[in-house]
């Protein structure tokens, strides 16, 4: 018998969705993780990610989790959650998010209406084929203040200014974590095995600690 293959990641672009429509189809799909929606005003994004995309998306998520537990800053993750706004006609399934500076202000919260909350203070975009519909003015759109863009092992960090991304050297959500730093400890991620490579990044954190006390 051969072997399956690992499907690659898959983008459809749809014109001329309607608002209702895409509420519909979230609906439709509300207890599954693909496909994955991004709608902006009539313009409909459908994507289902490769294993490669979602390995990626996992050892980041990872990575802030862990980086934020260890310089003791309190995170809540939703994930691949729906963002959305309709009056706006705009929303978003990202691939991770997370509330830091704002997650005292959802405290308790199962649903969240960006209208009067706030939405994830971090963003993380997975970019292994060009998307086909972009992401950053909806991420703007809404108010993200920061987005991490992983391109393969490369991580950019952007931070939202005057309604526009600014790419940073230094995450403003995680301080003294730098875009280097983050790149560095995702391309090791390709080459150690999980337990040895949570070791090394929780390792170099308790030496900067050290250093700086």
């Amino acid at each position: 018998m051969a072997a399956g293959l690992s499907p690659p990641e898959q983008r459809i672009l749809l014109a001329n969705i309607t608002g209702e429509l895409y509420e519909r189809l979230l609906q439709a799909h509300r207890d599954r993780s693909v496909p994955r929606f991004t709608y902006d005003q009539g313009h409909l994004e459908m994507m289902r990610p490769s294993l490669e995309h979602a390995e990626l998306q996992d050892t980041v998520a990872l990575l802030v989790n862990t980086l934020a537990e260890e310089m003791r800053i309190n995170t809540r993750s939703f994930g691949s959650a729906t963002f959305r706004r309709p009056d706006l006609q705009r929303g978003f399934e990202p691939d991770g998010c997370f509330y830091v500076q704002s997650v005292t202000r959802i405290r308790g919260k199962t649903e969240l209406d960006l209208t009067i909350d706030p939405p994830p203070d971090l963003v993380i975009e997975i970019d292994l084929t060009s998307p086909s519909l972009p992401k950053f003015p909806i991420f703007a759109q809404l108010g993200v203040p920061e987005v991490w863009r992983a391109e393969g092992s490369q991580i950019h960090v952007f931070c939202l200014a005057g309604g526009q991304y600014v790419e940073h050297a230094e995450s403003s959500v995680l301080p003294g974590v730098t875009a280097e730093v983050l790149t560095g400890w995702v391309h090791e991620s390709h080459t150690l095995d999980r337990l040895t490579w949570l070791h090394r990044v929780r390792e170099w954190l308790h030496q900067r600690a050290t250093r700086e006390v």
